[in-house]
């Protein structure tokens, strides 16, 4: 920004502060046009510099403090413009005058700032001869310090005022031979002195246990820090000559339990080390290192070994990268001196030395190690290897969980070289893994994993054999090795597969056919589940082999052949397998640059084109294996075939594939006429008894396969068969995979071109198959029609409205992705019609051969569809405006106002139709006008728009009432209340208000919940954003969540829902038996969790007897209200709960709970007959009127008393306690009559009191 456009922000201020500083800017820009200085930078300094001299004077200090605070702010804004020789030669009458400013307690943060600006620009103009002058002379050496010592003022904008400028001046050094700022010194000095003054003092009140002082030195360390920081960033690194008192301020530091502090202090090293990446700055890095390995902690301290070991492997990623080979030669001794702190006792100090030595392994040893080896690297690779071994010994035997991660990287690090270095390794933890009480099992495997990605199987199994077919003496079987080998195999020889595993597979089949019994035991399915084992490995095996040309030959093809064929079980690793050889060499080949160098060694573009060429001559016998293999197979188990197939056809030499296309066309078009002649009760005959689709199915599927791999001379027959299968509506899935044929072409280059060449033809097969479609195939029929539309050339854009109406009502399809795809082929539409071109439309069905032509528009696509709007049925017009939406929320911004204005109109006279699907569409429609469009557009409707909503607002049927309440919602937030509230009738403006108490009780609650509910509300936001698939779902039928509005707003109850939001989720209780606890690992544990608390059953002692009670003394306790009874017998249904019924998950759970444990649960008596409890609550028993609800309790106890019901004495057996009548029920000592108002629990079994 230029020095006019910063002052014609000022002429012109929008703040109140700014005010008195364009007052003090007018009166200097008259000054200098009365005098005819003109504007330039320099005519406003010197002019400034008048005004500076009057409102702050040396002697006086602030003789003026706003004025000066406009005057320094307009220097600031000033200074840089100016030239560096006037800047240089008016130093110190600057400096002079803002002095006082700087050093005056009274002075405000906005004059610091503008003053320190100031500052900044004098001070990066300034020369070599003028830093070389002494601090205690007036020079830029007094003016940092100055600017220093406001680092640690208590204003956080003043500090970061004087961080940017520090940063400033250090990065833009005077021309000399030094790397670093003449002044660099000084403020790393002063930095260090005041941060290791902060720090001692902290230090020494935490010894003396003076907590407060303490915490009022933390602010002040950080605020220390942070200058470290600065200065370090901007000074590529620190002084070479204060690195060492830095880091043992740091080290001491690092030590506080305050982990913003450790935080800060490694982000200083960090620092350090980054700025000293660069080769200009990395001469510094040797000695930073030495001084940080001298400051060594104890070898048990927990709390400084972490980070120290932390700064270590950080510094040491910095060497790796400015000097490889020095640093790698290193390596031994850095892992001899970090890994002795495995042996502590501390579990933090093993992580951090194990996290080191992984940094090691994985950024210290270079690639050109690994391929090209010298004498002297292999010397270093060999005491590497003898340091790993050394890790599995006993002493660290409580740091092998963290060894096991160390070597896991030291394998990925070495790669293949691991193979006569680490062999140990591997026989130690394959030992310790076979021992059934190791217990580090998990850990060793991800070891092995390692060994045997980048060693090979062959090396592993040498060393660790499976002894499974011939078991050596005292060795044990290790078939716990193939599942491992299974996710790990790659890049190895195919050989070894062929003369390990096969001769295994057939001794453990062999096995199996040895048994002859019909029925398994337990060990013949042993050995079916080792041959399964054994065969999933091989697609790893096949994953870029090293030797495919000599391993892969014709007997291991036939074998291959014979197993797809007869083991059925193994098709899918077999099928794998196959496509795994052909891709992984395609990806090689596919590669264009070699960043994965350590791969592409072993298998070259050159091996990898050779391997593809030997596949291809066997590709053609393959092919037929599998396509009988495909054929043979039920639909739910052919995807990975039919991948497979698709893999050997991109390698098949176009002859083959012609030969191959050419026998599946013929065997299918005689499979259609054995279809067309099949009467329907033979396909329901053949459809009940076999499970096998028809053939026609099969080579459908085959010859979409195919599709993409042929060449262009086949395209008529392919298009021909299309045009077939098409117009027959027998079978709908042989439909719907003919329609899958365009879409598989446009993802060839081939297919395209063809697509583009024959795009005539394919559009009236769409349109004379429209009336045959069937309705299983309308989603493929709409991705084929997207397919031609996004070829259709200029010249043929008739095709749209021709296709149109079919897509329009496609958009009400009960499938959603059918709704979706004519969705995206409606946006594709308008965007081939926004393009522009002609339309003729003598050439679209039923139009006049006379039909004037159209230009293509967004405008007349519009207009195409807005015709549906006069449909003789609801379900078009619902479908028209249902499209309309959806185009318009693309295009709004790219349509006039005018087009806009008619719609929004014509859809206010549809919200007045009685058809509640059209209004249904229109809800949609309205509220992606009140989101979507400009307000200019919409606030004019808004008279005639929310008469119309309030209409349906007291509708509930289809959600209309949530519907219209959520467009409200949003067009409050928009617009605002008052103009909603305006346009709303009297009648009805209790939803508007109701909506808006609503959220301005929100957002109080929300102000008053703070951080918490914000964390809440950002995590509900983030759950909404992943429920619809586009922003066009969200639109229509989200809500705003994020606003405080309820997704579930039909109910005026959604109040209810904020706090069961803001304190995420109700309470949960555990309901468990008295005489053991609930086992929370059951399976069954989920019926004794409930979001209601748990009642408490009332035991009976005797006949129905309530259970004694008894005081401290053990004296019987008569009479008075049990008022513990009575709360566990409440039910806690606060705001916080869930009740039974409210359709969550802890309301379902309480409610079972509540049904097999509450009071009104069903028992059973003596006989085991089911007990219905009816026990009703006191306040449920209330009768207002005493007389009326005696009357009514004496007519019921007589009806009950005449009826018998099983309830009298001559009940049924096992009612005992029911059958005793009024005897039974004696009244307790000290217990009051009933009368009227109060009613007993027996009234409701029919043994009431008559008293």
């Amino acid at each position: 920004m230029s020095l006019v456009e910063k002052l014609d922000k000022i002429r012109s201020p929008k703040l109140q502060n700014q005010r008195e500083t364009a007052v003090v800017l007018s009166a200097v820009e008259d000054t200098l046009q009365d005098q005819s200085y003109g504007s330039s930078p320099i005519a406003y300094l010197v002019a400034l510099l008048a005004l500076l001299s009057q409102s702050i004077s040396p002697s006086n200090g602030l003789v003026n403090k706003e004025l000066a605070t406009s005057v320094v702010y307009l220097l600031d804004l000033v200074t840089p413009y100016v030239p560096v020789p006037l800047l240089r030669s008016k130093f110190t009458q600057i400096l002079t005058n803002l002095a006082p400013a700087l050093s005056h307690h009274d002075a405000e943060a906005p004059l610091l700032r503008s003053a320190i600006g100031c500052l900044e620009s004098l001070l990066v103009a300034q020369d070599s001869a003028a830093w070389a002058l002494p601090q205690t002379q007036i020079g830029p050496r007094k003016a940092i310090a100055g600017v220093l010592m406001l680092a640690s003022d208590h204003r956080p904008k003043v500090r970061k005022r004087v961080q940017e400028a520090i940063t400033h001046i250090l990065k833009n050094p005077p021309p000399s031979p030094s790397l670093d700022h003449p002044v660099a010194d000084m403020c790393a000095e002063t930095a260090l002195r005041n941060l290791s003054e902060i720090g001692r003092t902290s230090i020494k009140n935490k010894k003396n246990k003076l907590h407060g002082h303490e915490i009022q030195h933390q602010p002040v360390l950080m605020h220390a820090l942070q200058l470290v920081k600065t200065i370090a960033s901007a000074s590529r690194g620190w002084p070479s000559k204060k690195i060492e008192p830095l880091c043992e301020v740091l080290m001491s530091i690092s030590k506080s339990n305050n982990e913003y502090l450790a935080m800060a202090t490694f982000e200083v090293f960090e620092i350090i080390f980054a700025g000293m990446a660069d080769e200009v700055s990395s001469s510094k890095l040797p000695r930073l290192m030495e001084v940080i390995s001298e400051l060594r902690p104890s070898q048990n301290d927990s709390q400084l070994l972490p980070p120290w070991i932390a700064i270590i492997s950080r510094g040491y990623d910095v060497s790796a990268q400015i000097d490889p080979d020095g640093t790698f030669q290193k390596l031994p001794e850095l892992f001899v001196m970090i890994s002795g702190y495995l042996a502590s006792s501390s579990h933090n100090i093993r992580v951090s030395a194990s996290e080191c030595l992984i940094s090691f392994t994985v950024n210290c040893i270079p690639d050109n190690v690994i391929l090209e080896p010298s004498v002297f690297d292999e010397k270093v690779l060999e005491k590497l290897g003898n340091l790993a071994t050394d890790l599995l010994s006993v002493k660290y035997q409580a740091a092998w969980m963290e060894v096991f991660s160390v070597l896991s990287a030291l394998f990925e690090s070495l790669r293949w070289r691991a193979v006569s270095l680490l062999e140990d390794v591997v026989k130690t933890v394959g030992e310790l893994r076979g021992n059934d009480s190791f217990n580090g099992k998990k850990e060793a495997d991800a070891v092995l994993s390692r060994a045997i990605a980048v060693m090979g199987p062959g090396a592993v199994l040498e060393v660790l054999p499976l002894n499974l077919a011939k078991p050596r003496a005292g060795e044990p079987g290790r078939a716990w090795i193939l599942p491992v080998l299974r996710d790990n195999v790659k890049n190895t020889n195919l050989a070894h597969f062929r003369s390990e595993f096969v001769p295994l597979s057939e001794a453990m089949f062999q096995k199996v056919i040895d048994n002859g019994s019909p029925e398994k035991t337990m060990e013949i399915k042993i050995f079916e589940t080792l041959v399964q084992q054994i065969w999933a490995v091989f697609p790893g095996y096949c994953n870029l082999p090293i030797d495919l040309v000599p391993a892969f030959d014709q007997s291991f093809a036939e074998l291959i052949a014979n197993l797809l064929y007869r083991q059925t079980q193994l098709r899918a690793d077999l099928c794998k397998a196959l496509q795994k050889l052909v891709e992984s060499n395609k990806e090689v080949l596919a590669a264009e640059t070699t960043e994965n160098v350590l791969a592409l060694e072993r298998v070259t573009k050159a091996d990898a084109q050779r391997n593809l060429d030997h596949l291809s001559s066997f590709a053609g016998n393959l092919l037929a294996v599998l396509f009988n293999v495909y054929s043979q197979t039920l639909p739910q188990h052919r995807g990975y075939i039919l991948q497979c197939i698709n893999a050997y056809l991109s390698i098949t030499p176009e002859k083959e594939v012609l030969e191959t296309f050419a026998r599946v066309t013929t065997l299918l078009e005689a499979a259609l006429t054995e279809t067309t002649s099949q009467t329907q009760v033979d396909k329901q005959k053949q459809t009940s008894t076999e499970k096998m689709p028809p053939t026609s199915h099969t080579l459908m599927d085959l010859i979409i396969t195919l599709s993409i791999h042929l060449p262009r001379p086949t395209f008529p027959t392919l298009f021909s068969l299309a045009a077939l299968i098409l117009p027959q509506t027998a079978d709908s899935q042989l439909q719907k995979k003919a329609y899958k044929l365009l879409p598989r072409l446009a993802t060839s280059e081939i297919g395209v071109l063809a697509l583009q060449e024959r795009n005539t033809e394919l559009q009236a097969l769409l349109l004379n198959s429209a009336s045959t479609a069937s309705a299983p195939s309308r989603r493929d029929r709409l991705a084929a029609i997207a397919v031609v539309i996004e070829h259709l050339p200029t010249d043929s854009l008739h095709f749209i409205p021709s296709i149109l109406s079919e897509v329009v009502i496609s958009a009400k399809e009960p499938n959603e992705k059918a709704r979706t795809a004519a969705f995206d082929l409606l946006v594709l539409m308008g965007r081939k019609m926004r393009l522009g071109g002609t339309i003729i439309q003598s050439k679209i069905p039923h139009m006049p051969a006379d039909a004037p032509l159209a230009v293509a528009s967004l405008e007349e696509f519009f207009t195409m569809i807005s015709a549906g709007l006069a449909g003789s049925t609801p379900h078009m017009i619902s479908a028209s405006i249902t499209a309309l939406t959806r185009i318009l929320y693309e295009f709004h911004s790219q349509l006039s106002e005018t087009v806009i204005e008619d719609l929004v109109s014509t859809m206010d006279l549809f919200l007045t139709s009685n058809n509640r699907e059209i209004v249904g569409s229109v809800l949609g429609f309205v509220k992606v006008t009140i989101i979507s469009l400009p307000e200019v557009v919409v606030k004019p409707r808004l008279e005639t728009l929310v008469p119309g909503l309030m209409g349906w607002s007291g509708e509930h049927k289809a959600h209309f009432r949530s519907k219209v309440k959520h467009i409200f919602e949003r067009m409050i937030r928009r617009f605002g209340f008052d103009i909603t509230d305006k346009y709303c009738p009297e009648q009805d403006k209790k939803l508007i208000q109701n909506i808006h108490k609503t959220r301005e009780r929100r957002k109080r609650k929300k102000n008053a919940g703070g951080d918490e509910e914000d964390d809440d509300r950002g995590a509900t936001v983030q759950k909404r954003k992943g429920r619809f698939e586009s922003e066009y779902d969200e639109a229509i039928y989200g809500s705003n969540e994020d606003d405080g509005s309820d997704a579930a707003g039909a109910s005026d109850e959604s109040d209810a829902d904020v706090p069961r939001r803001k304190t995420g989720g109700g309470k949960t209780f555990i309901v468990e038996d008295e005489d053991e606890p609930l086992d929370l690992l059951d399976r069954r544990a989920l019926g004794n969790i409930s979001s209601t608390k748990p009642v408490k059953m009332k035991s009976r002692v005797g006949n129905g007897r309530m259970k004694s009670r008894t005081d401290l003394d053990g004296r019987l306790v008569f009479g008075g209200d049990d008022d513990d009874d009575d709360d566990t017998m409440m039910m806690d249904f606060g705001a916080e709960g869930r009740e039974p019924g409210d359709r969550t998950l802890e309301g379902g759970v309480g409610a079972y709970v509540d049904a097999i444990r509450g009071r009104d649960a069903v028992q059973r008596g003596r006989g085991g007959r089911l007990k219905f409890g009816n026990q009703r609550g006191r306040e449920e028993m209330e009768v207002d009127d005493e007389d009326e609800g005696e009357k009514k309790v004496e007519r019921k106890m007589e009806k009950r008393w005449r009826g018998g019901s099983g309830n009298g004495s001559g009940g049924a057996r096992g009612g005992r306690d029911r059958g005793r009548g009024e005897k039974s029920r004696r009244r307790g000592l000290g217990v009051g009559k009933t009368r009227g108002g109060r009613v007993g629990k027996s009234v409701g079994r029919g043994r009431g009191d008559r008293r």
